[in-house]
């Protein structure tokens, strides 16, 4: 959900039984610009969905992921949007809060009160580690864009420090979402959900997405659409290994010639 998203449209997918949205932060302009645009977008976005329910979350509220993209220069303005959060009793529906400092800016975060994540300033199991020393309780893994390899070595460091892992979508198309299913259904479940996560977001940016699920080898599966916001997985995506492994049609013939 981008900045531009209206307020009405994270309701409208809050009422079709998603739960779980990432929500950019951090917007255009100055620190003090940028920051009291948050602080109006949230105070928004709590009164629009603050009130829903959900039964995967421990307290059958809407949890909150906000991704900052590393905007935030100083640990003192996220804390200021925090207070915020607190003034119009959002901040206990704050789950996680992803990569809101610059990637140079080392700080440490585990006094802050919330769960933060790193995304972009863990390209690889050194990194990651630097940012469990501090504090960092998330990581996204990207087993699209670092490799699957590198992927296979954050999440095991993440593992062995009891920090859990999600898988971040880059924008992919449908065969790729189930390359990313298969590392998030391997992965301990989310804390306080009980369920593992995975971004999707090629059905709001791709205007031929049913065409191009159309080209996935296993398109009517029923582990390849969401309910409510959750892929049920059975045992035949465990047997089919999502699919990814099988042959399109569609982009074998792309290259017969």
């Amino acid at each position: 959900m981008a900045y531009a998203i209206p307020i009405s449209e994270i309701r409208e997918a809050a009422e079709q039984g998603y739960f779980f949205m990432k929500i950019k932060i951090g917007q255009p302009g100055t620190q003090e610009e940028m920051l009291e645009k948050d602080k109006a977008r949230l105070t928004a976005i709590h009164k629009a969905i603050g009130h829903m329910e959900t039964r995967h979350s421990k307290d059958g509220k809407l949890p909150y992921y906000f991704d900052a993209n590393g905007r935030y220069e100083k640990k003192e303005t996220l804390l200021r949007l925090l207070d915020h959060a607190r003034k119009i009793g959002a901040f206990d529906q704050i789950a996680v809060i992803e990569e809101p400092f610059p990637e140079e800016l080392e700080v440490d975060v585990g006094d802050i009160g919330l769960r933060i994540a790193a995304d972009e300033s863990a390209h690889t199991d050194e990194d990651a580690a630097k940012r469990i020393q501090m504090g960092y309780q998330a990581i996204a893994l990207k087993a699209i864009a670092k490799t699957l390899s590198m992927t296979m070595k954050i999440a095991q460091l993440a593992h062995e420090h009891n920090v859990p892992c999600f898988c971040a979508d880059l924008t992919v198309n449908p065969i790729l979402v189930d390359w990313n299913k298969n590392v998030a259904a391997r992965l301990a479940p989310f804390p306080e959900l009980g369920l593992g996560l995975l971004e999707t977001n090629g059905h709001q940016n791709y205007r031929n997405w049913q065409t191009m699920l159309s080209y996935h080898p296993c398109a009517e599966a029923s582990w390849t659409k969401t309910v409510d916001g959750v892929f049920n997985l059975n045992q035949d995506f465990y047997d089919r290994s999502g699919g990814i492994f099988l042959p399109s049609e569609h982009y074998q013939e792309m290259f017969k010639h």
